[in-house]
């Protein structure tokens, strides 16, 4: 570990068990960061243990959900979550800088870390004060809100919360502050929307995607699938319906193939694609990750892989100097590179979802258009990874947090 990674790690414990002592929120980007920087959390889940169990404290159960979540006990971490909104549906991260020029408020649905986008990654060391407000169908908003410059809804697309997003609507479109990420916009972003959305725009592709129920997936023949897709079958994707970070997600090379996912992938309902061949000429496949900021993109990350199925901690980059230094360049020449080359596509994509800010995972076709993935407003955009092995991750993820700042005070003007 460098002395910069040192340092924040140092500082990450200092912002932690600061809030221990006042009984404040730690935060899902303090205790995310401090598990992957290797930290011990056991001392934290002990004390946040003490303190949910002596009484009222909401921050100490939220916390503690965090934790089981981090830790893969997603049903307790839920059941968790419960007990914090049960108390309190009010929640405050102080600006890491110390002084609050801007002060946030941020709309989010219980659930877990897929649910809502994790805004408190993007302010690090910034001069903006987010407050938490959760809200639902029987979760009402209450009568005094908190002070606040700007409302950010940053509940993502979901089978679960397109309900509360419809519902939502009406109650900004009268809000008295100004609105980013507005709900209408954000449903837009469903796997089986966002196609459609995209349909027909010079550069891009993006293969359609359905919704099939198990019982219908299962008594799918060829043609029938030729039918649905325009013309093709297979290769398909499939994966479960909200499925995230590749749950369930493979790839159905013919019929015989369908009875074989749908025994080891048990669910309700599905999405199905074509799958798009992506593989560069080497062999390998690239996958990338870019934000768009107020219609601009920015680069996020890029992975390396010789599987199709690629994410970001299972592309081997720790391992690789090779495809670090790839990810570097595709960074430093993002403008000129990459972003130039599909800037008609990325145009396109930022006019027709009108959204403030919009994650895009996506890749290159071999005749060079650009192979979306997916779009969502809920991905982790972060600067987690060691800067002693990601020395070039800093400056571009801070071109990232400054341009979410500028957007803040663009809004605010």
């Amino acid at each position: 570990m460098n002395s910069a990674d040192a340092a924040r790690l140092a500082t990450l414990r200092l912002r932690a068990e600061r809030a221990q002592r006042q009984k404040a929120l730690i935060g899902q980007a303090t205790l995310m960061s401090l598990a992957f920087a290797g930290a011990d959390l056991a001392p934290y889940g002990q004390a946040l243990r003490v303190r949910a169990a002596a009484g009222d404290d909401a921050n100490a159960w939220m916390d503690l959900s965090i934790l089981l979540q981090l830790v893969d006990q997603r049903d307790l971490a839920l059941s968790a979550q419960a007990e914090a909104l049960a108390l309190a549906t009010h929640y405050h991260l102080p600006a890491p800088s110390g002084e609050a020029r801007i002060r946030l408020l941020a709309l989010m649905a219980p659930g877990d870390f897929s649910t809502n986008a994790p805004l408190d990654f993007l302010l690090e060391d910034s001069d903006v004060a987010l407050d938490v407000l959760y809200v639902g169908l029987d979760l009402p908003l209450p009568a005094s809100l908190p002070e606040h410059d700007l409302l950010f809804v940053a509940i993502g697309e979901a089978e679960r919360t397109l309900p509360l997003l419809e519902a939502l609507q009406a109650v900004v479109a009268s809000w008295p502050r100004p609105v980013l990420n507005p709900p209408q916009r954000i449903a837009l972003s469903g796997r089986d929307r966002a196609p459609e959305l995209l349909k027909g725009l010079p550069g891009l592709c993006m293969p359609i995607t359905v919704r099939l129920g198990r019982s219908a997936l299962a008594a799918a023949t060829e043609a029938t699938l030729t039918s649905l897709f325009g013309g093709e079958a297979f290769p398909l994707i499939a994966r479960p319906l909200d499925a995230h970070a590749g749950k369930g997600l493979a790839k159905i090379e013919d019929s015989a193939g369908i009875a074989a996912y749908l025994r080891q992938a048990p669910a309700e309902d599905y999405y199905l694609s074509l799958f798009v061949d992506y593989r560069s000429a080497d062999g390998f496949y690239r996958k990338y990750r870019l934000v768009l900021i107020a219609g601009r993109p920015y680069a996020v990350h890029m992975a390396i892989s010789t599987h199709w199925m690629i994410h970001y901690l299972n592309a081997g980059m720790t391992e690789s100097e090779a495809k670090r230094g790839e990810e570097a360049r595709f960074m430093a020449e993002f403008d000129s590179g990459f972003g130039r080359r599909h800037s008609q596509a990325l145009a396109g994509i930022a006019e027709r979802f009108g959204l403030d800010y919009l994650v895009i995972d996506c890749a290159e076709t071999g005749d060079g258009r650009l192979l979306v993935f997916e779009v969502d407003t809920g991905a982790v955009v972060h600067l987690m990874d060691p800067e002693e092995i990601y020395p070039y991750k800093p400056e571009q993820m801070r071109k990232v947090f400054t341009a979410f700042r500028e957007l803040l005070a663009a809004r605010l003007s």
